[in-house]
């Protein structure tokens, strides 16, 4: 009886291809995925696309209904409603986009020189993030807010200062459960300094975490930024933003006979929010070694 031998090779699948496999068969995540691009990219050609100027009224053709000539309408100041989501839509991605990019890169820094030093460094740095923690972060952003002049610069600057805290504390313990392997063991006998140690080999094999925290977070930065603005404390007409066109569509007449003014901006951070928490839980199946 013969016995025939393969001489074919297993075919070996690099990590991150298996990642992408994995999030690609998340049909809603990928789905977000490309919803999200949608935006992001109408929110890079706004000035391109806009009908209308965001801020300028015409108090002839106030409240009116969708039409050939306003698609979504107008509201109570004759401001063209399309043209003031997709202006609203650049400043409420740059806020999430930003907040969550400069949160991650302090998380970072102080997670990485916690995590891998240990001793009296990790105390003072996490103690010091404990406390940050201990304040409760809508109460802080309101008060800092307050102080500052509303900007969509200050928000940024705002949102970061009391962001950052939850990355840092991730990545300290991924890199606590990663620094004594034996590649980190190997790294140090060949001499690589610390820098190099933690940036080339340790944060690679710690950062899919972060990446998953950091999705969803994008989506709560943009409602906090919305509820601001809602509130009168984050972009200030006449700038449009998501929360502020809200804001300006709560009186009881604009809700009852012009509900288009509300339903456009709600829609839009119903629909973001929802694509990054999709995202987020697409991330989190596809980084799962199990």
């Amino acid at each position: 009886m013969n016995v025939a031998i393969s001489n074919q090779q297993p075919v070996l699948v690099k990590p991150k291809n298996r990642a992408w496999e994995r999030f690609k068969s998340n049909k809603m995540a990928l789905v977000s995925l490309i919803l999200l691009v949608t935006l992001v990219v109408l929110a890079l050609i706004t000035p391109f696309i806009a009908p209308y100027d965001p801020a300028a009224q015409d108090l002839l053709a106030r409240l009116k209904a969708p039409s050939s000539a306003h698609w979504l309408g107008t509201d109570d100041l004759g401001r063209d409603v399309l043209s003031r989501v997709l202006y609203g839509g650049r400043v409420s991605l740059a806020v999430g986009i930003f907040a969550v990019v400069f949160n991650v890169i302090i998380g970072i820094v102080v997670g990485s020189i916690a995590g891998f030093y240990g001793g009296k460094i990790d105390a003072v740095l996490m103690r010091f993030v404990d406390v940050m923690l201990a304040f409760p972060m809508m109460f802080m952003l309101i008060t800092v807010v307050t102080l500052l002049k509303p900007s969509l610069t200050n928000i940024i600057i705002v949102l970061v200062a009391f962001g950052w805290m939850s990355k840092a504390r991730l990545l300290r313990g991924q890199i606590l459960s990663v620094k004594n392997r034996e590649f980190v063991d190997a790294a140090r006998t060949i001499g690589m300094s610390d820098f190099r140690i933690i940036f080339r080999h340790i944060l690679p094999n710690s950062l899919a975490p972060i990446i998953v925290s950091a999705s969803l977070q994008m989506g709560s930065m943009i409602l906090t930024e919305s509820s601001l603005s809602f509130l009168g404390l984050g972009i200030q007409p006449p700038d449009a933003s998501w929360g502020n066109i809200l804001q300006g569509a709560t009186s009881l007449k604009i809700m009852l006979e012009a509900p288009w003014v509300p339903i456009a901006p709600g829609v839009m951070i119903f629909l973001t929010i929802m694509c990054f928490n999709f995202i987020g839980d697409g991330l989190r199946s596809a980084f799962d070694s199990r």
